[in-house]
C-alpha cells in the first residue's frame, strides 16, 4: 500500500436548515486503496462525497484533494480533471448503444482515450452494440463505471454502485472494482452492504447520522467489535467435553456452543470430538454485520434502512 494521502478531511460539517447531514467528520484516503464509507441511507455518505467532488460547499471544515484545498475555487477544476464519478442511480441514454453512449461522453470531456479500450477495460465487448435500455442492471453499472473512467482519473468515486442489483450482478461489479484497484486506481466507495465493504475495502469508515462511529480495516473492525468466535456442535457427547474441562453452553435443537479466543483453544475443542463420526461441527466467526450491530445496536436491511 502506498501511503500517499489523496484525500484529507478535517472537521467537515454540512447542514440543511436545522438538519446536520455531516457532523465534524475527519479522515484520510491513501493512494491505491479501496476506501469504503459504510452506513445506512441518510447517514451522510452521499453528502460527504458530493462535497469532495466539488458539487457542494461545506459549512465548515477542511477538504484537501491531491493536496489542493477546495476552498480555492479556482483550483477546483484541477481536482475535477483528476477524479471520476459514478453517482447513485446512474443512468445513460436509453436509445443509444453502449459504444454510442461512451463516444458521446468521450466527446463531451474531449477525452483522447480509445472507446474500444474503455469497453475492453470493463468487459463490455459483447454488449458494445446493444442499446442501453436493453441491458441488465449489472451491465448498466459497468457502463456507468466506464463513463467515470473516460477522463482517465486517478481517483474514482462509486456511490452505492451495486444498490438494487441481484447477487450475481453485484459480484460481477465487485470483480470489476477489484480489477480497477489492480490497475492502480484509488477508489472511494459508499455502500450500505456489509458484505460488499468487507469483501472490497482496505479500510472502512462507519458513519451514522452524520457522525463517524468507527474506522479501520475489515479485520480490525471485526476483531475489535465483532464479538466472540465459537464452535457449534451437534450430536456431541457432552461427557467428552466435560472430561477435557471444556466449558460449553447448550442451545436449541441439542446444539452445543463453545466460545474460543485463539487457535490453541480451537484445536483442543476439535481434537476432543473429531473421533466421533456422528458429531457435526460448525466454526462460527463474527463478520462485519455483527460488528456493526455491536457498535450501533442496529442492522441495515437490503433497502439500506437501519433497524
Amino acid at each position: 500500500m502506498i501511503n500517499n494521502i489523496v484525500i484529507n478531511i478535517e472537521g467537515l460539517t454540512k447542514t440543511y436548515d436545522k438538519f446536520t447531514a455531516v457532523d465534524e467528520i475527519s479522515f484520510t484516503v491513501n493512494e491505491g486503496e479501496v476506501f469504503a464509507l459504510l452506513g445506512p441511507n441518510g447517514a451522510g455518505k452521499t453528502t460527504t462525497v458530493e462535497i469532495i467532488e466539488c458539487l457542494k460547499t461545506p459549512d465548515k471544515g477542511k477538504v484537501e484533494i491531491f493536496g489542493i484545498d477546495l476552498k480555492d475555487k479556482k483550483k477546483q477544476n484541477d481536482v475535477k480533471r483528476k477524479i471520476g464519478v459514478m453517482p447513485q442511480n446512474f443512468n445513460a441514454f436509453d436509445w443509444l448503444t453502449v459504444k454510442e453512449n461512451l463516444e458521446y461522453f468521450k466527446d463531451l470531456y474531449s477525452s483522447k482515450i480509445s472507446t474500444d479500450e474503455l469497453i475492453n477495460r470493463v468487459g463490455l465487448g459483447e454488449k458494445m452494440n446493444s442499446m442501453y435500455k436493453t441491458l441488465s442492471g449489472g451491465t448498466k453499472q459497468r457502463v456507468g463505471i466506464a463513463i467515470s473512467l473516460i477522463n482517465e482519473p486517478e481517483l474514482l468515486f462509486l456511490d452505492e454502485p451495486t444498490a438494487g442489483l441481484d447477487p450475481q450482478a453485484r459480484r460481477e461489479t465487485w470483480n470489476l472494482i477489484r480489477k480497477l484497484k489492480e490497475q492502480g486506481k484509488t477508489i472511494f466507495l459508499t455502500t450500505h452492504y456489509m458484505e460488499e465493504a468487507q469483501e472490497l475495502s482496505d479500510r472502512i469508515l462507519i458513519i451514522i447520522e452524520g457522525k463517524i462511529v468507527a474506522g479501520g480495516s475489515p479485520n480490525e473492525l471485526i476483531e475489535n467489535y465483532g464479538g466472540n468466535k465459537s464452535v457449534i456442535l451437534k450430536n456431541c457427547n457432552k461427557k467428552i467435553l466435560e472430561d477435557r474441562g471444556i466449558k460449553y453452553e447448550t442451545g436449541m435443537e441439542n446444539q452445543i456452543q463453545i466460545i474460543f479466543d485463539n487457535n490453541e483453544q480451537l484445536f483442543n475443542i476439535l481434537s476432543a470430538v473429531t473421533d466421533d463420526p456422528n458429531v457435526e461441527i460448525e466454526i462460527k466467526k463474527p463478520n462485519l454485520d455483527e460488528a456493526f450491530l455491536n457498535l450501533t445496536g442496529r442492522r441495515i436491511n437490503a433497502e439500506g434502512l437501519a433497524k
